[in-house]
């Protein structure tokens, strides 16, 4: 019988009392930053949909034919019973593996873990129209800081799918910190699925990010006018430009925002005033790039051994499956 659990890890308060706290550190920091989560608002995620569908923007579409080539393997290696996602959003890409566990027999339940308690309802229902008998257990937490992982059943194998290389939006020490708790949560038989943007040619990377139509410079804006909205900041879009550059020795591409005046902005809903100098920058988002021996190292170093590696035609994904070494 299809079933539907929504469990909230999170207090009611908690989006609007992070937004405050990541506010407030990142524009007293020196240099200024903002994390990326805070581009995903109802405008921030339509706009994002429309990057995804970029010519220049080749990660969702090289990490969707992986899925399609790959899913029966994955599926048989993982033999899982459960499929958590973490950052799920819209479930999108996952209904690929879906449609494989359940050919090979074996699923069970469906966890999806996000943030938006309405992008997990909406994404449920549909999967469930699709998916009779199909348990859905969606968990609304940060994975950041919880992962939300439900206990496993009678030591049933679970697979715990990070897609989309959203693990490069963390420092290297953010991520050391992520996977071990990953490892600590997991039993023998669970395996987790990993998604990973490749190194590749500067040109290519720095166009994924810094689109002709303007797209990418519109969503990376979007961040300011969540804070104007949320916090009632004063910040003005147009005195800010979007900059997409290749750090070549940290091997990731960092997206900032660049005052074009000297200008002060308010936030009263946590009281600060932030002035920005005449061409300063500001750091929104990190986006690392992996080559296939550094992430096995880094999975290696959590206490994973990567059993399969997959990237697609063009070498510019890799979706790499491991397991509690």
């Amino acid at each position: 019988m299809t079933e539907l659990r929504i469990e909230r890890l999170l207090p009611t308060d908690f989006l609007a009392s992070s937004l405050r706290q990541d506010a407030r550190a990142g524009l007293t920091a020196s240099p200024k930053s903002l994390p990326p989560k805070w581009f995903y608002d109802a405008q921030g995620s339509a706009l994002f949909e429309k990057i995804t569908e970029l010519r220049e923007y080749y990660p969702t579409r090289a990490e969707r034919a992986i899925l399609r080539s790959a899913s029966a393997e994955i599926a048989a290696a993982s033999r899982a019973h459960t499929l958590v996602e973490l950052g799920s959003g819209s479930s999108d890409k996952t209904r690929l593996l879906l449609d494989a566990l359940r050919e090979a027999g074996s699923l069970r339940r469906y966890v999806p873990v996000d943030v938006s308690e309405s992008a997990l309802r909406a994404a449920a229902h549909r999967l469930l129209a699709g998916y009779p008998g199909l348990s859905v257990h969606a968990v609304v937490s940060d994975f950041g800081r919880n992962l939300g992982l439900p206990a496993d059943d009678a030591h049933q194998p679970r697979m715990i799918a990070f897609l989309g290389s959203t693990i490069g939006n963390m420092l290297p020490a953010q991520r050391a910190e992520f996977l071990a708790r990953i490892r600590a949560s997991l039993s023998v038989g669970d395996t987790l699925l990993l998604g990973t943007d490749l190194v590749k040619d500067p040109a290519t990377l720095v166009a994924a990010y810094d689109d002709p139509a303007g797209i990418t410079g519109a969503f990376n804006k979007n961040v300011l006018a969540v804070l104007n909205t949320q916090l009632g900041a004063d910040f003005d879009l147009d005195t800010f430009d979007h900059v997409a550059l290749w750090d070549p020795e940290n091997e990731w591409i960092e997206m900032r925002l660049r005052s074009s005046l000297a200008q002060s902005v308010r936030l009263p809903a946590i009281e600060l005033t932030v002035e920005f100098a005449d061409g300063e920058q500001m750091r929104t988002e990190v986006s690392a790039k992996f080559r296939r021996d550094g992430i096995e190292s880094e999975l290696a170093a959590a206490g994973f051994a990567m059993r399969s590696w997959w990237t697609d035609p063009e070498r510019l994904f890799g979706l790499s499956l491991s397991v509690p070494a």
